[in-house]
Order: C-alpha cells, then sequence, then structure tokens
C-alpha cells in the first residue's frame, strides 16, 4: 500500500526504476536525485521550490516530492513501512516533520551526535543500503543567526518556546556563544528535561528554566529575545510575549516565517531592536539537507532569493 501511495500522484509521485539518471532521452547524462518531505500538513511546503531551483543551478535534475500523511491515510504506524519503501524506490533522502522527527529516530541505522542530543531527526540520507538520520535545523538557525545579526550581543539571551525545532534552536544558540540562556515554555517540565539535555552536553550550567513569575525580569535585562512558538503565524496572530518589555539595545529573533515579517519582528523594529526573520532559519537548514543529500555545495544566498520568491508569490495569490 505505501509504495503504492509513494509511486503516483502529487503527494509523493516517484519512479520505481530511479537511477540517478533524467528519464528524459535528451537528458540522460544529468544526474538526479528524489528526495521526499513526511509529515502532517506538508503539501503547500516550500522545500519543494528550493530545492528543485537549486539543483537546476547545479545542472542536475532533482524530484522533490512531498508526502502529506493525513492525506495518504497515513500515521505514525506506517512510518517504518514507508521509509523501507522509499529506500526500495531509490529515494535519496527525505526530510521529516512534524510529527514524526522523534518517531523516526529507532527506525534509523545511525543517528548524529547532534540529532541524539535533540532527540530528533529531520532529515535522513540513503546510503549503501543504510538510513542515516541528521538534524539541521540547528544548523540553520546558527547559519542563520551569523548572517543575519553579525556581532549580536550574546551574554544573556531568553527563548520562549522549546517544542518543534525549539530545542534545535537552544543548541543553537549555546554553539552560538550564549552564555546564559533562559527557557520558558507552556510545559515546565519539558523545558527543564531540555535544560538538563543542554546542561549535559555543555558541560556547564548554561540553560536555566524561567517560570511566567520570572519571565518579565529575564526579557528586560536579556540581550536578545526568541520566540520559537507558532504564535505569529497566519493561523495564530499575535506575541509570545508584552513587546512592551523590550528596548532598542536588543536584538529579536522569530522562528516563524509565514509570515516572513511577523507582528512581533515589525513591534520590535519599531522600538529600534535589531530583527532576525525565520526564513534564515528556514533557508539554512534546507541548505545543510541539500549538501547532505546531494554532495554538491549549494549557494545559501541563491537560496535565500528563492525562498523569497515563493514567499512573495504565496502572497500575491
Amino acid at each position: 500500500m505505501c509504495a503504492e501511495l509513494l509511486v503516483g500522484g502529487r503527494t509523493g509521485e516517484a519512479t520505481g526504476s530511479h537511477t540517478r539518471q533524467d528519464q528524459h532521452p535528451g537528458d540522460l547524462r544529468k544526474p538526479a536525485y528524489l528526495i521526499g518531505l513526511i509529515g502532517d500538513g506538508v503539501l503547500p511546503s516550500l522545500s519543494p521550490g528550493m530545492h528543485e531551483r537549486e539543483a537546476e543551478f547545479h545542472g542536475v535534475r532533482l524530484v522533490y516530492r512531498p508526502i502529506d500523511m493525513p492525506t495518504l491515510t497515513l500515521g505514525q504506524g506506517d512510518l517504518a513501512q514507508l521509509l523501507r519503501h522509499a529506500r526500495f524506490l531509490g529515494f535519496d533522502g527525505l526530510n521529516i516533520t512534524h510529527p514524526y522527527k522523534r518517531s523516526v529516530l529507532g527506525l534509523l541505522d545511525e543517528i548524529s551526535d547532534d540529532a541524539r542530543i535533540l532527540g530528533a531527526v529531520n532529515t535522513v540520507v540513503f546510503r549503501d543500503g543504510r538510513m542515516l538520520g541528521h538534524n539541521t535545523d540547528h544548523v540553520g538557525f546558527q547559519k542563520g543567526f551569523q548572517e543575519g545579526l553579525p556581532g549580536a550581543e550574546l551574554n544573556n539571551v531568553v527563548q520562549i518556546g522549546i517544542g518543534g525545532a525549539g530545542a534545535a534552536v537552544s543548541l543553537a544558540l549555546l554553539r552560538l556563544g550564549v552564555q546564559q540562556l533562559t527557557v520558558s515554555d507552556l510545559f515546565p517540565e519539558r523545558a527543564r528535561q531540555l535544560a538538563m539535555t543542554l546542561n549535559k552536553a555543555a558541560g556547564r550550567e548554561a540553560v536555566q528554566v524561567a517560570d511566567p513569575g520570572e519571565l518579565i525580569a529575564s526579557i528586560r535585562s536579556a540581550d536578545g529575545v526568541v520566540n520559537a512558538t507558532p504564535v505569529g503565524m497566519a493561523g495564530h496572530p499575535g506575541t509570545s510575549f508584552d513587546t512592551g518589555l523590550l528596548n532598542k539595545g536588543q536584538w529579536v529573533s522569530d522562528v516563524v516565517y509565514r509570515p516572513i515579517h511577523t507582528e512581533l519582528l515589525a513591534r520590535a523594529e519599531a522600538l529600534g531592536c535589531r530583527t532576525l526573520d525565520g526564513g534564515r532559519m528556514c533557508v539554512h537548514q534546507g541548505v545543510e539537507a541539500f549538501r547532505l543529500f546531494t554532495g554538491l555545495e549549494p549557494a545559501p544566498q541563491r537560496m535565500r532569493q528563492i525562498f523569497l520568491s515563493l514567499i512573495e508569490s504565496e502572497t500575491q495569490n
């Protein structure tokens, strides 16, 4: 059943005879890659456009297919079989998104150290019959931050929300050199578990959990604040904290990229804060995934422009 769904239709088109060559007669010498995206609600994803257009610049053909599990009436129990069929059908790799980043861990042959620390995989590469799991979310935030907020102060940072890609953002902040990271989440126990994991990995007490009553003082004294919650998305308007607590000496980052210019960023900019949009993380995690899938060296700025053009097209339709 899974194999049939993978080889046809918008949600999982593939070629059962995939051999790293384009099937069009005029392009038989052109290498080809077959990539998929497994998740719930992935049909509007911008990843296919980013990866396929970047591949064109390298003179290769890359086919990227969203595999929307609810549309295919599949769920968590079908994930293992889906991975096996993807490997059999010649997929070179898969991106994994909500809600399968954690459940895929136990189904892989090998997991990168960072994916193990985070307990989440968002990229699976098929190599020599093995399935290798990676996490490019933290690389995406780290590279995006360095690009968009060079020279930002990193002594004391507050992060609101650690679900989804939030844990990867926390790891990235520590890798960037944050001395004290204060995290706050709707689920305090989840936040405490993350703090313990990251403190162990860092070898120091770098992460602390703030209760709601402590958050006001933490934001006011922070060098920067990161929103890693869904608040600000088209379906979740508003901000995850009171922006009146900010001052112009701070920087503000948002992981939300639909819209690219969120209410949080608009308010922060009006106060004179430096800002970082969520598109940079999205692009750079894609850059790293493209590198893992193809072995080619992508151009981050070009992929950023591709991403922005896709966002612009979306807003015009």
